[in-house]
């Protein structure tokens, strides 16, 4: 049987709080650990006040749910409780006593996404016609499969948007199926940028086995070069806290007159990030599936 594994990182007195709402939000079984424990940094444990439990000075929550959750409402219900927690450091990944990997081919089954954009599992041969687009997926142990409303959202929007020649810079990249795809459908070159080096990964094999891995520049946010050059198309398929923190830089990495889209946000958070991105972007427009929202829009030009 599959299962979720969160991994969190957070300080010792937020602990509590942070246990409480796992379990809420359906926690199995929660483990705290020390998150030096591996390291040449290893602490002592802290010591406890009366009726306190033990804890190390940094410690990693490991949280165990069923696999049928859905990651993105549950990293939002997170954040939206515990705004001071680093998301940029949380971990998903499945665990089972089986190849899940397998198991997730077994299940999937093609999807088409606006007229000519198909993914296919890899162990599939597809059965489309020559003007269709096919990318061939296997995400590892990364999120992003097409399945999930807020990948769909950004699929249907690079589908329908002008890529011929352009660069796109896909941020929260997963298992780079975004930056993949823009590349199939006629963008020049796309970097692919996430915090998780399992998504790093799997951007790469997921590149080659699709035939454009010498177009794909993968990263990690901080391996992204100061001087990176502005973007035609950005995508950003995060979360919405994330959206708001990362607003300016997003906006840097944008070209005058570039188009962006943004999911992984919940219906109802959509207008604080209308208003936070209104600065740089104009024709702000909104699209809501199944509860999630995409939103896309123009670099305004001449604003820095």
């Amino acid at each position: 049987m599959p299962y979720l594994e969160l991994t969190i990182y957070a300080a010792p007195e937020d602990q509590d709080k942070l246990e409480s709402t796992l379990d809420d939000l359906g926690a199995l079984a929660v483990t705290l650990m020390d998150a030096d424990l591996n390291t040449a940094d290893e602490q002592a444990i802290l010591e406890p006040g009366v009726n306190e439990t033990p804890l190390w000075r940094h410690v990693v929550s490991l949280a165990l749910f069923e696999a049928d959750v859905d990651p993105l409402a549950m990293l939002s219900a997170l954040a939206a409780e515990h705004p001071g927690l680093d998301i940029t450091r949380i971990r998903l990944r499945e665990v089972a006593d089986q190849d899940w990997e397998r198991a997730w081919m077994n299940r999937y089954q093609p999807m088409r996404f606006g007229e000519r954009l198909w993914i296919y599992p890899w162990n599939i041969n597809p059965v489309v016609s020559d003007d269709e687009v096919v990318l061939r997926l296997d995400p590892g142990l990364a999120f992003g499969t097409g399945t999930h409303p807020t990948t769909a959202l950004c699929l249907e929007w690079l589908e329908a948007t002008p890529l011929h020649g352009d660069s796109v810079l896909d941020f929260g990249s997963g298992s780079g199926v975004l930056a993949i795809a823009s590349l199939l459908l006629g963008a020049e070159s796309a970097m692919a940028v996430d915090n998780d080096p399992q998504a790093i990964l799997a951007s790469r094999d997921n590149a080659e086995r699709n035939g454009v891995g010498t177009k794909l520049l993968v990263a990690l946010p901080e391996d992204v070069p100061a001087a990176t050059p502005c973007f035609p198309v950005v995508v950003a398929n995060i979360l919405a806290n994330a959206l708001d923190a990362l607003a300016e830089r997003l906006a840097s990495l944008t070209a005058p007159g570039g188009r962006i889209a943004l999911s992984g946000i919940l219906d109802g958070q959509q207008q604080a990030l209308l208003e936070r991105y209104a600065t740089w972007f104009e024709d702000l427009d909104c699209t809501l599936k199944d509860g999630w929202v995409r939103i896309d829009g123009r670099r305004r030009q001449g604003v820095s």
